[in-house]
């Protein structure tokens, strides 16, 4: 036979899309449209629906950017089609390349009961079929103009992002509002074709199956009447049901597919809107429930579901009857899909715990797995923590987008910096948005890495990101590949059924150790400075305030615990830690109003604690100094508050050849005439810390123009052109034992202050930066003399080790890497730590020196990036950052130092000194929080862990008369008993094992 393969393909395009598909609707007529424009902020549904509209016409242009549009559209259904399945076609202006990046809608009915959403992808909704015709049609139309950001030429800078600048032109052309006889024959081919031709393409050329479904789609078309494709369809389809039932071979890959619409909580859109988007997309979830009996749908963000909840009840209806219909399923168990690298212990604790809570209280369900499709890679203390929360499983999909290296796994146990181990899966679909195309079921099969000893893989279907979820084509593709020879079967699952027979078929899965790292996205470490500091200020000021109102609530009998204050703040504070708004990957909207909400937690966090430490200190006149860090300092207790201890204050000198010398007996800094670091000796080991002829205390400069992702990345050739900024305005003296540092370049000014700390072998750096570049990354680097092949970085409950070689393409591609409170730098018996009260990305590089051999091991932090796009004004304007450098620090000194650092001391004038609630007596053990019970109790909750690294015993002892103490999860529910031995509970912890207590007080 002649080989006609390119011909029958042609073919099928063609016919497809200029005769099979126009004929779904054969027949139409149009509605009658009229609109309200809300003149503000979007309005409540019932103000919507209520509102005076204006008759506007097909074609006319519509939606200011980030405005509402109430539209209301009528007709009356032909009698002539009595008995057809009648649909209105309703589109806004839709490019359908674009579901949840551009305007959407809701439909409501006139009572205000939600229909379904509108999107490129969805733009029908079912009127039935009556059975009479002349059917009276009202259908009201939430409709959102959000513009386009991310175009088909993507990462233009725009000012788009924020109602604020952006303009008052209509964005979009209303292109169709009509009635429509909708045939399901007809679409019922579209589908049959559709799969049949992408499976097709996937199939080897010298498949026999190939080309039967090639002779089968030839006869199909033979069959079909061009000018009659509604009379004809029948009978193409029968020409086609041979091939559509012979069965998949029984080696065929699994493919569990979940419904599924990842919403960013925030990104090319304000928050307010995501609140519009899960409305939308979870009324198409209920109603595509109540058609498709096979279909599940998974909905992670308990923080989205509590939207629903309390801004569209009428929604929050159908979605509580679905869950309790097994089918619509409370998925991940968090607040938020949260970034996993920069939240701090206690924070990636809760939003187990109030994700978690959320689904147990609402609707009885408890998550097994962490659902974190689109997260930018996850730091190594994750794994104890989802285990602490109560859960066993993980699921992500991003690390298929890394660069350098394909992780070799996709069904794994990850295994975090204590040993706890987490199965965890990446879908080889390579997509958290599979459309059930052809291509992707064959990717998934051929890309899994697991064959031969595992053949399940995951799918989660639907468009995301922006929403919109799953749709009746996805549906009706999922059904035709159930068992379709030469193809993946598909069949839909919850994500439990999932990873239960994943885990069961996969007894001994491979171990992958540490962080999984994302080869990309590596700028969310510093865009958008701002957020990244109120993220800090608000996780320590929340540890404060719960510290001291729980000490008082305990201590003063009329003092009330503010159980609703700090759970709202808490939900807040996480809130803001969902990966497109902690990274500052999101437009100007979204972080400026997050820089309002930051200031307003920080006014309210510090009344909390002025008025807990006010109750405590009691009426005197004493200067108590109250320490909220976990180590005690200056003579006051961890947790109390006293009178501090008096100390030397550090001696101030001038050098011969300009700058000075600061001193204080542990530590001799020498900063030069330029202002930099050329000597920090260290005094008790008579060892210097500066590489020779490397001064540190360097602000340097680079370009930073990404290939993509302008605010999401930094490519490795930034690095191959650096601008050193040694020149000074001014190196003067300042008040106390201080030096002053003015330095300024480009449009930008820095004014920094190197301060000794009295005591203490730490040289503080407030850098205060006036920012106004564009396209740069400026760097603060310290050149260390010091030969190490790994550092420590701090991570959520301990530290994590990375390299600083380059021996493999894993280590280079880690050129960028995240930190919490230290970064800390060993040789045997010596060591430096630089710690951090806001920043987050640092590299490490190590050369050697020429004229003696030497290591210098370069640490640098990252201050400011100024990407434009999402945000063209990013970090824009005065930033302050605090670090310290800590010469000849253990590992124990650097964790000390940074809670020092976060946790400055409060002074309350007070009657006399106050005992700390909780005490541990080893510096090895940090506590993390001492907070009242969440169900109001009384008892008293105290999370604690190993931070050095290694094996530790502490004999932990409430300040109060305990009457029993229990070993509970995450959300302080019992796991085991402990034993309260002369009122102290002994504990012995494995290195970077976390343990919360909870203490019944007698």
């Amino acid at each position: 036979m002649h080989d006609d393969r390119g011909l029958v393909e042609a073919r099928l395009n063609r016919v497809l899309d200029e005769r099979i598909r126009p004929a779904v609707y054969p027949e139409s007529v149009p509605l009658d449209v009229a609109v309200w424009v809300a003149p503000d902020e979007p309005v409540p549904v019932e103000e919507g629906l209520a509102a005076e509209v204006t008759p506007v016409a097909v074609g006319d242009l519509w939606g200011a950017p980030w405005g509402t549009s109430w539209f209301r559209v009528t007709g009356r259904v032909p009698e002539a089609w009595a008995g057809r399945t009648v649909e209105a076609l309703l589109d806004l202006g839709f490019d359908e390349n674009m579901p949840g990046f551009q305007c959407e809608g809701l439909v409501y009915r006139p009572d205000g009961t939600p229909v379904k959403g509108l999107n490129p992808r969805n733009q029908w909704v079912r009127i039935g079929a009556p059975a009479d015709g002349g059917e009276e049609v009202c259908l009201h139309i939430e409709a959102a103009s959000n513009p386009v950001l991310l175009d088909y030429h993507p990462f233009v800078p725009t000012r788009l992002g924020d109602i604020e600048t952006a303009h008052s032109d209509p964005l979009y052309k209303l292109t169709r509002m009509d009635l429509a006889v909708f045939d399901e024959t007809v679409w019922g081919l579209v589908i049959d074709l559709e799969v049949l031709g992408e499976l097709m393409h996937e199939l080897p050329l010298d498949s026999g199956r190939r080309f039967a479904i090639l002779r089968a789609i030839d006869r199909a078309l033979d069959a079909l009447d061009l000018q009659d494709v509604n009379g004809t369809a029948a009978a193409a389809r029968s020409e086609l049901t041979e091939v559509l039932a012979s069965p998949a071979e029984p080696s065929a890959h699994r493919i569990s597919a979940i419904g599924h619409a990842h919403i960013d909580s925030a990104w090319l859109w304000p928050l307010r809107e995501t609140v519009r988007k899960v409305a939308r997309t979870t009324s198409n979830m209920t109603a595509l429930l109540d058609d498709e009996p096979e279909f599940v749908f998974a909905m992670s963000q308990a923080q989205q579901w509590a939207w629903i909840k309390e801004h569209r009840p009428e929604v929050w209806a159908k979605v509580v009857k679905a869950v309790a219909d097994g089918r619509f399923v409370p998925a991940g168990g968090m607040w938020v899909e949260a970034d996993t690298n920069m939240p701090g212990s206690e924070a990636m604790a809760r939003q187990f715990v109030h994700g978690k809570r959320f689904f147990i209280d609402e609707f009885g369900v408890e998550n097994d797995e962490a659902w974190l499709p689109d997260t930018f890679g996850f730091a190594a203390g994750l794994p104890q923590i989802i285990k602490a929360a109560g859960s066993k499983w993980l699921l992500t999909q991003k690390i298929s987008w890394s660069q350098t290296n394909k992780f070799p796994h996709h069904t794994f146990q990850w295994e975090g910096i204590d040993g706890t181990r987490i199965f965890t899966h990446f879908p080889p679909v390579d997509t958290y948005n599979c459309a059930m195309k052809g291509s992707e079921i064959a990717h998934a099969a051929k890309n899994f890495k697991d064959k031969g000893v595992a053949r399940h893989s995951l799918a989660p279907t639907g468009w995301g990101d922006g929403g919109g979820g799953t749709t009746r084509e996805m549906i009706a593709k999922a059904a035709r590949l159930r068992n379709l020879e030469g193809s993946a079967q598909v069949v839909w699952e919850t994500p439990a059924d999932f990873f239960a027979k994943a885990e069961a078929e996969y007894a001994n899965p491979p171990v992958w150790v540490g962080e999984l790292y994302l080869e990309l996205h590596r700028a969310t470490l510093t865009s958008q400075a701002k957020t990244k500091q109120g993220n800090r200020r608000s996780e320590h000021l929340l540890r404060e305030a719960e510290l001291w109102s729980a000490t008082a609530a305990v201590r003063e009998p009329e003092f009330a615990y503010p159980y609703a204050e700090l759970d709202r703040i808490w939900k807040t504070v996480l809130l803001h830690q969902f990966h497109d708004i902690l990274p500052g990957s999101s437009i100007a909207w979204v972080h400026r109003e997050a820089e309002k909400t930051y200031a307003a937690l920080a006014a309210e966090l510090t009344a909390l604690i002025e008025k807990a430490q006010r109750a405590l200190a009691g009426e005197g006149t004493q200067a108590l100094v109250f320490n909220a860090a976990p180590h005690p300092r200056h003579g006051v207790a961890a947790g109390g508050a006293a009178v501090r201890a008096a100390e030397k204050e550090p001696g101030l000198s001038g050098r011969p050849d300009g700058g000075f010398v600061l001193s204080n007996g542990r530590l001799r800094v020498e900063i030069d005439g330029r202002g930099l670091v050329v000597s920090a000796y260290d005094l008790v080991a008579g060892r210097e810390t500066i590489a020779p002829d490397h001064p540190a205390n360097l602000l340097q400069i680079h370009p930073d123009f990404p290939n993509m992702w302008d605010a999401w990345d930094v490519d490795a050739f930034y690095r191959n052109t650096v601008t050193d900024l040694d020149a000074a305005d001014e190196v003067t003296a300042a008040e106390g034992a201080s030096v002053r540092v003015v330095r300024s370049f480009g449009s930008s000014k820095v004014t920094q202050t190197l301060t000794l700390a009295p005591g203490s072998p730490r040289l503080d750096i407030l850098t205060e930066v006036d920012w106004h570049e564009t396209e740069k990354f400026l760097k603060l680097a310290f050149p260390l003399d010091v030969h190490a092949e790994r550092y420590a970085s701090e991570t959520q409950f301990g530290h994590f080790y990375r390299a600083t070689h380059t021996n493999t393409s894993w280590e280079s591609a880690k050129f960028e890497a995240c930190n919490h409170r230290f970064v800390h730098l060993e040789e045997p018996g010596w060591g430096v730590a630089l710690v951090t009260d806001s920043t987050y990305g640092h590299d490490v590089t190590r050369t050697v020196r020429t004229a003696d051999a030497g290591t210098t091991t370069t640490l640098r932090v990252s201050l400011l990036r100024a990407p434009r796009f999402p945000d063209p004004e990013t970090d824009q304007g005065p930033h302050r950052f605090r670090h310290a450098l800590i010469p000849g620090a253990t590992i124990g000194d650097a964790v000390r130092e940074g809670y020092e650092v976060n946790l400055p001391e409060r002074m309350v004038p007070g009657a006399g000194p106050v005992a700390p609630l909780v005490t541990v007596d080893n510096d090895a053990v940090v506590v993390t929080a001492v907070k009242l019970a969440d169900d109001g109790s009384g008892d008293v909750v105290v999370r604690f862990h190993e931070a050095h690294g290694g094996r530790a015993r502490a004999t932990v002892t409430p300040g109060f008369a305990a009457a029993g103490v229990t070993v509970t999860d995450l959300l302080e529910r019992p796991l085991s008993e402990a034993e309260l031995t002369d009122g102290a509970v002994e504990a012995t912890l494995r290195p970077f094992e976390l343990r919360t207590l909870r203490f019944t007080r007698a």
